[in-house]
């Protein structure tokens, strides 16, 4: 089984963060975002994977080469940001065999190893999430036995509250890029683009079976409220927790915190949902909702819902910040 993994956007939510750092590479819970997926991936036992790559692509590259050397990874760029079909074609030389599709604009918590044990009668598998916002996402609609029978962007009325999360197994991969042949053959989409989901509705008309499964957890990385958002949970979960060469000095930490070595806080308040990564110094402020970045500085600031980059200095400040790195804020 192989991976494709689509990174080529922009990232424009979460800027300006993501002028010099690339969207999976920006930090929650102390580690980048997409970190977590490839984890996931080598733990499933996928070793070769395609990347689909553009803005900022040396940067994700040489993370990738120098963080996980047993991936064995192949690069296509998407020079012209068509949609995700036109993403996932690029990668059409690379795959021969079963293949997941993820999206890492998202966390999961999903079962991946059921693909493992899928009966032979599904062609494969897309992972879903109830919510009660419909409006906002691409809905799956399914007949009784749980099959794919249709995907509807944005509906207005509720046909379906099983949210599309960008989660996806396919075995059949030749029905696949002969979808998206077909997808890409009759015209783009109201935005322009051309979908993936479209791809998926070709296999579909041609009598393939697309199994939905449920997620546990589902947790948006895409813009900053969502991102501090998913701090929280991985905080909560799994990524909480003060390392004992951090200095803490008169300060009341309010959890979930995760404090980092080399840190140093002194009369101030901590929390809740606080990521301070190595290095940063705090004095004399309050942080509630907040992910600071390696080496930053804070001094006489109360900061709430930021996200404060690496080596930034922040001084005499009270409010809101979306910071980049090497940022300087004096109030």
């Amino acid at each position: 089984m192989k991976a494709i993994i689509p990174l080529a956007g922009k990232g424009t939510r979460l800027r300006p963060h993501t002028f010099a750092t690339p969207k999976p590479l920006l930090r929650v819970g102390g580690r980048p975002v997409m970190s977590y997926i490839l984890d996931d991936l080598q733990e499933l036992g996928i070793e070769e994977m395609v990347f689909v790559v553009g803005y900022l692509r040396d940067v994700v590259r040489e993370y990738i080469e120098d963080e996980y050397p047993d991936i064995t990874g192949h690069y296509v760029v998407q020079e012209v940001q068509d949609g995700t079909a036109g993403a996932l074609r690029l990668a059409a030389p690379y795959v021969d065999e079963e293949v997941l599709i993820l999206f890492v604009d998202t966390l999961f918590d999903a079962d991946l190893s059921l693909v493992r044990s899928l009966p032979e009668e599904w062609s494969g598998v897309i992972w879903a999430k109830e919510v009660e916002d419909y409006q906002h996402f691409g809905v799956i609609l399914t007949d009784e036995t749980g099959a794919m029978t249709r995907i509807v962007e944005k509906p207005s009325e509720p046909v379906s509250r099983l949210a599309n999360i960008g989660l996806y197994f396919i075995r059949d991969h030749k029905l696949l890029f002969e979808g998206i042949e077909h997808t890409l053959n009759s015209g783009p989409g109201p935005s322009g683009e051309y979908y993936l989901t479209d791809a998926f509705q070709y296999m579909v008309d041609q009598g393939a079976r697309i199994r939905t499964a449920p997620v546990a957890g589902w947790y948006d990385c895409g813009k900053l409220e969502t991102l501090l958002d998913t701090n929280r949970h991985l905080l909560e979960t799994t990524r909480g927790g003060v390392d004992p060469d951090a200095v803490v000095e008169n300060t009341t930490l309010v959890q979930p915190v995760r404090i980092e070595e080399g840190v140093v806080v002194r009369d101030s308040s901590i929390g809740p949902n606080v990521t301070l990564e190595r290095g940063v110094l705090v004095e004399g402020s309050t942080l509630a909702n907040v992910i600071v970045g390696d080496g930053a500085s804070i001094e006489s600031s109360s900061l709430r819902d930021s996200m404060v980059g690496s080596r930034a200095r922040i001084s005499g400040f009270s409010g809101t910040l979306s910071v980049a790195a090497d940022s300087e804020v004096a109030g």
